[in-house]
C-alpha cells in the first residue's frame, strides 16, 4: 500500500482518534504540567453575582500532540482546538436563563444570579479540573479552601456528555453540592453520589419502550444495533434488548463502536472502522438503531467517508437511522462542507421541548467584540464563519478577518441552528430548576423571621448544605408554560419527541416532530406518530421502508420456523384446507367460525348464506308448477270419472276403490308444497307423515285393485271360497288397515323423535342449509320401507296376473306402474343420501312427482282414453266381444 494511500486512510480517523471517549483521553498523559493552574480565563464564561451556578459543558477538542507539550511546557494547550459549534447554544441557553431570572424579580429578589461555565473538551482530567476549581477561591487554585464568600456555588449543571456528569459526580458529591446533567445521563452505582444528582432526561427506560413501540408500529423486527462500547451502552445491550426480542424483534447484528485510539495500531483501527462499515452496508436490514452520546453524531458523518477511501460502493446512505435522545447534531470544522445526506429521513428521540420566547432575538444579539466575558465566543466565531481575529502577526496576514457583523442566521443550519435543540432546552429549564429551588428555600428559611437584605443572605449562605433538598423536590412552570419537576429517582418528569430529520442539498438539517410519546398522558395518547408526515431516505423513493428477514407471509398463508435461523426468519406454507388467515405475517391459520366459510384465496371468512328451497327460485317454481299441475290434471281425471259414474268401463273398475285412489294422488302431488318454502315448525311436522300416510293409502288401493283382478278370476271356479273376498269386503279390509299401520308408525314417529328446524352449517362448504332434521332417520326409513312393502307386494301380485284376458284385466298396468314407482323409490334412498342442502329436498319431490305421474299415467290413462276420445268402446259390448271359456254372468261389474 501506498504512502498516499495510507495517509488518506488515516486521515479521517485521525480526529476520530482524538475526538472521543473521555475515559481514553485521560489515558494519554496530556500536558499534565497545565492542569495543576487554574482554567485559562479566556476559556471560560462567568457571571458575578450573590450566589453562582456552575455549567461544566464540553464543547471543544483538543487537537495538541501530548508528546509535543510534554517537550515544551510552554505551550498553550489549546492553542490547538476544534469547536463543536453546535455544542456553544448550551452555553447561551445557560447564559439567556440567567439573564431572564435576574430579570424577573418575582423569582429571587433582591438576589443576582451569578454563572461560572467551563469547558471539560470531552477529557476526563479537565473535568475533575473544573470541579476542583469551584472548590478554591476565585482565580486563586488551591482546591478545598475558599476565602471569598462572594463566589458562592449554589449548584453545579453539568454534560452533554455522560462521562462529564459522572466525572463531575465523583469530587462534587463529596461536598454535598447539588448537580444536574443534561443531554446523557451517567450510570451512577455510588448511593453517596448518586443522591445528590438530578437528571434533566426523562427515565431512560422510557425512551426504550417507545422506540419499542415505534419499531412494531412499522413492523421493523429485523434490525441493527451500533451502540458507544460504555456503560450506558452495555446497560442497553444487557437490559433492554431482551425486552426487545420479547417484544417480537430480532437483530442482524449488534455490534459496538471500535475503539477509537493507538491500542494496537493505525492498520488495525483501521481495519476495524471499515470492517463495521461493511457489515452494515451488506447487511439486510434498513433500518439501525444508533445508541450513543452526543458526539456520536461526527462518527455517523465519518462512514459516507470510508467509501471514498476504500474504493467500495456507498450504501449506508440506504438505512434508516433511528437515534437515542442523548445524540444531536454536532461536527467539527471538517465536516463543514461534507454532506449530510446519510441523516436524511432519520428518526431520533428527542425529550420534549418548546422554542423560547426571546431567545432567537438573543441569539442575535451576540457579537465577539461586545461579550468580553465569553471566553468562547471568539472560538466559535472564528470556525462558524471561517474567519480570524487580529490577535497575532500570523492573523494579520489572514484576508478574512472577523468583524463582528457576521448574522448566526445566515449560517446553515448544519453548521448552528438558531431553533433551540432539546439539550440547550435542558439546559436552560435546570437553571430555572435552581432558581426556583433556591426561592422555596430562601421562602422556608425566611417564613418566620424578619431581617435585613444583608442578614438575610447571611443567613442564605449558611443553609445552602440543605439546598439539595429543595432542589429535590422542585416543581414550576417554566417561560413557555410548561411544567417542570423531578421523579423520586431524581429523573425528569417528561415525555419524548419523535424527530424526523430533514437535510437540504444547501447542508441545512431540519428537525420535524412527527410525534411522541409520553407516558404521563391518557392510555389513548401515550404514543403516537404521523407516518404521513415522515420523510424517508431517497434510497426508498420516499415509501416507508421494510426491515424484515424475508418478504412478509401474504394473506391465506402462515409462517414456519427456519432451522438455524432467529425467529424473524420463517418460511410461508399456504393455509390448510378450510382455514384461513387474514393479515400479513400470521404464526398460524385458523378455522374459521360455523356460519363462515373461507375464501378461494384463503385470505378472509365469507359469512354463509343461509340456503333452503324457495318459492323465489327457478328450482322452487318449477316443482311448485308442475306439483301444481299434476294435481289439477288428476282432479280433471277424478271429474271425469264421476261424471261417468255410470258407464261401463268406469263401473268394472270399482268407483270408490278409483275415487279414493285419485283423491289420495291429487293429494300427494300437493304434499311436495310443504317441502317448499322456509322450514317451520309445523310444516316439518307434516311434510313426511302427511307423504307417508298419502302415499300408503295410494299403494294399498293398487294392492287392492291388483287383488281384487286376481281373486276375481279365482272366484269363478267351483266351491270357490274367494268369492266372499271379491268386492267391496276387500277394498275395505286393505286400504283402512295399511293406511292404520302407517299412521301408527307415523304418530311413534312423531312421539319419540320428532322432526324440526334445524340450520345445518357443515353440509354445504358455503352455505348454511336450513331444513327440516327428520329427528330418527329409522323412523324415516320405516315409513318408506312400508311404502315400499306395499308397492312390492303390488307389483308382485300384478305380475302373477298379468296374463289374465285382455279385456278384464288391467294388471299390465299395474305392474308397469308399480315397476316404475319401485325404480324411482330405490334410485331415491341413494340420491338422497348423497345430495346435500335444498337439492335434498328437490330429490325427493321428484321422487314423489314421478312416482305419482307413473300411477296416475299408467293406470288411469286408458281408461280416460276411452272414456273421452273412444266412447264408442265405453259398453258392456265392446268389454265382452272376445269370447271366453268360462262365463261371468253378473258379477262381471265388480271384479275389476
Amino acid at each position: 500500500m501506498s504512502t498516499k494511500r495510507c495517509f488518506y486512510l488515516m486521515l479521517p480517523f485521525l480526529f476520530l482518534i482524538l475526538l472521543l471517549l473521555p475515559q481514553t483521553m485521560s489515558d494519554v498523559p496530556v500536558a499534565t504540567c497545565n492542569f495543576y493552574y487554574p482554567l485559562p480565563i479566556s476559556h471560560r464564561y462567568y457571571q458575578p453575582g450573590d450566589l453562582s451556578i456552575a455549567g461544566i459543558i464540553s464543547q471543544v477538542y483538543t487537537f495538541s500532540d501530548p508528546v509535543t507539550f510534554n517537550q515544551h511546557p510552554s505551550h498553550n494547550l489549546l492553542d490547538e482546538i476544534a469547536f463543536v459549534i453546535q455544542i456553544y447554544q448550551h452555553t447561551l441557553a445557560f447564559a439567556f436563563a440567567i439573564m431572564e431570572i435576574n430579570g424577573n424579580p418575582q423569582i429571587l429578589p433582591n438576589i443576582s444570579l451569578g454563572f461560572h461555565i467551563y469547558n471539560s473538551h470531552f477529557v476526563a482530567s479537565w473535568t475533575y479540573l473544573a470541579s476542583l476549581e469551584l472548590l478554591s477561591t476565585w482565580s486563586n487554585f488551591t482546591p478545598n479552601y475558599k476565602c471569598d464568600s462572594k463566589d458562592n456555588i449554589i449548584a453545579v449543571i453539568g454534560g452533554p456528555d455522560s462521562d462529564v456528569s459522572f466525572f463531575m459526580a465523583t469530587i462534587l458529591s463529596n461536598y454535598k453540592i447539588p448537580q444536574l446533567g443534561y443531554g446523557s445521563s451517567p450510570v451512577i452505582n455510588e448511593p453517596s453520589q448518586q443522591v445528590f444528582f438530578q437528571w434533566m432526561f426523562p427515565n431512560i427506560k422510557q425512551q426504550y419502550v417507545g422506540m419499542l413501540q415505534l419499531l412494531l408500529l412499522f413492523t421493523w423486527t429485523w434490525i441493527g444495533i451500533i451502540f458507544i462500547e460504555d456503560d450506558n451502552g452495555l446497560r442497553f445491550v444487557q437490559k433492554e434488548l431482551p425486552k426487545f426480542s420479547q417484544g417480537g424483534i430480532c437483530f442482524d447484528f449488534i455490534e459496538p463502536l471500535p475503539p477509537l485510539y493507538f491500542k494496537t495500531g493505525i492498520h488495525e483501527m483501521v481495519e476495524s472502522w471499515v470492517k463495521l462499515y461493511l457489515l452494515i452496508s451488506d447487511s439486510t436490514v434498513n433500518v439501525v438503531v444508533l445508541h450513543g452520546e452526543i458526539h456520536t453524531m461526527i462518527v455517523l458523518r465519518m462512514f459516507p467517508r470510508i467509501p471514498v477511501f476504500e474504493g467500495i460502493p456507498s450504501k449506508t446512505n440506504g438505512k434508516l437511522w433511528i437515534m437515542t435522545a442523548q445524540m444531536e447534531f454536532t461536527s467539527i470544522p471538517l465536516q463543514r462542507y461534507w454532506d449530510i445526506d446519510i441523516l436524511h429521513g432519520s428518526l431520533a428521540f428527542a425529550t420534549q421541548s418548546k422554542e423560547l420566547v426571546g431567545f432567537h432575538n438573543y441569539l442575535q444579539m451576540r457579537n465577539p467584540y461586545v461579550e468580553t466575558r465569553d471566553g468562547f465566543i471568539k472560538d466559535f466565531w472564528k470556525q462558524a464563519f471561517d474567519c480570524s481575529f487580529s490577535t497575532s502577526f500570523k492573523e494579520d496576514n489572514v484576508w478574512n478577518h472577523c468583524t463582528g457583523k457576521e448574522k448566526l442566521e445566515a449560517l446553515p443550519k448544519s453548521v448552528f441552528d438558531m431553533t433551540i435543540s432539546s439539550h440547550s432546552y435542558g439546559v436552560y429549564n435546570a437553571a430555572y430548576a435552581v432558581a426556583y429551588a433556591l426561592k422555596s428555600m430562601r421562602s422556608s428559611i425566611l417564613k418566620h423571621r424578619i431581617m435585613s437584605e444583608e442578614g438575610q443572605k447571611k443567613l442564605l449562605n449558611q443553609q445552602l448544605w440543605q439546598f439539595h433538598h429543595y432542589l429535590q423536590k422542585v416543581s414550576f412552570n417554566n417561560s413557555v408554560g410548561e411544567i417542570i419537576s423531578f421523579d423520586q429517582n431524581g429523573n425528569l418528569e417528561a415525555g419524548f419527541d419523535i424527530i424526523n430529520w430533514i437535510t437540504s442539498p444547501n447542508l441545512s438539517l431540519h428537525r420535524v416532530k412527527v410525534g411522541k410519546f409520553d407516558l404521563r398522558a391518557p392510555r389513548d395518547q401515550v404514543f403516537s406518530v404521523s407516518a404521513a408526515a415522515i420523510r424517508w431516505p431517497k434510497t426508498f423513493n420516499q415509501t416507508q421502508p421494510l426491515s424484515l428477514c424475508n418478504e412478509p407471509c401474504h394473506k391465506g398463508h402462515s409462517k414456519t420456523k427456519k432451522e438455524g435461523k432467529p425467529f424473524c426468519c420463517y418460511n410461508c406454507l399456504p393455509c390448510p384446507r378450510r382455514k384461513v388467515s387474514n393479515q400479513m405475517d400470521m404464526d398460524f391459520c385458523y378455522q374459521c367460525p360455523e356460519d363462515h366459510y373461507p375464501s378461494k384465496a384463503q385470505d378472509q371468512c365469507i359469512p354463509k348464506e343461509i340456503s333452503f328451497l324457495s318459492f323465489h327460485e327457478p328450482l322452487g317454481i318449477t316443482l311448485a308448477i308442475f306439483a301444481l299441475l299434476f294435481s289439477s290434471i288428476t282432479a280433471l281425471v277424478l271429474k271425469v270419472f264421476i261424471q261417468h259414474k255410470n258407464t261401463p268401463i268406469v263401473k268394472a273398475n270399482n268407483q270408490g276403490l278409483s275415487y279414493t285412489l285419485l283423491v289420495s294422488l291429487l293429494l300427494s302431488f300437493l304434499c311436495p308444497l310443504l317441502f317448499i318454502g322456509r322450514p317451520q315448525r309445523a310444516t316439518c311436522l307434516l311434510r313426511q307423515t302427511a307423504f307417508g300416510i298419502i302415499f300408503s293409502v295410494a299403494i294399498s288401493c293398487v294392492v287392492t285393485k291388483t287383488l281384487t283382478v286376481v281373486l276375481a278370476f279365482m272366484a269363478t271356479r267351483p266351491n270357490s271360497q274367494m268369492r266372499s273376498w271379491v268386492g267391496k269386503r276387500l277394498a275395505l279390509f286393505i286400504v283402512p288397515s295399511s293406511s292404520l299401520i302407517q299412521t301408527i308408525l307415523c304418530i311413534v314417529w312423531l312421539v319419540s323423535s320428532a322432526p324440526f328446524p334445524n340450520l345445518n352449517m357443515h353440509s354445504l362448504p358455503t352455505e348454511m342449509v336450513l331444513e327440516c332434521n327428520e329427528g330418527s332417520p329409522v323412523m324415516f326409513y320405516c315409513v318408506l320401507g312400508f311404502i315400499g312393502l306395499l308397492a312390492m307386494i303390488s307389483f308382485s301380485v300384478a305380475f302373477l296376473g298379468r296374463n289374465l284376458p285382455d279385456s278384464f284385466n288391467e294388471a299390465k298396468f299395474i305392474t308397469l306402474s308399480m315397476l316404475l314407482f319401485c325404480s324411482v323409490w330405490i334410485s331415491f334412498v341413494p340420491a338422497y343420501q348423497s345430495t346435500k342442502g335444498k337439492y335434498t329436498v328437490a330429490v325427493e319431490i321428484f321422487s314423489i312427482l314421478a312416482s305419482g305421474v307413473g300411477l296416475l299415467t299408467l293406470i288411469f290413462s286408458p281408461k280416460v282414453y276411452l272414456i273421452l276420445i273412444r266412447p264408442e268402446l265405453n259398453n258392456r259390448q265392446q268389454l265382452m266381444r272376445k269370447p271366453h271359456k268360462v262365463s261371468y254372468r253378473n258379477q262381471s261389474h265388480n271384479r275389476i
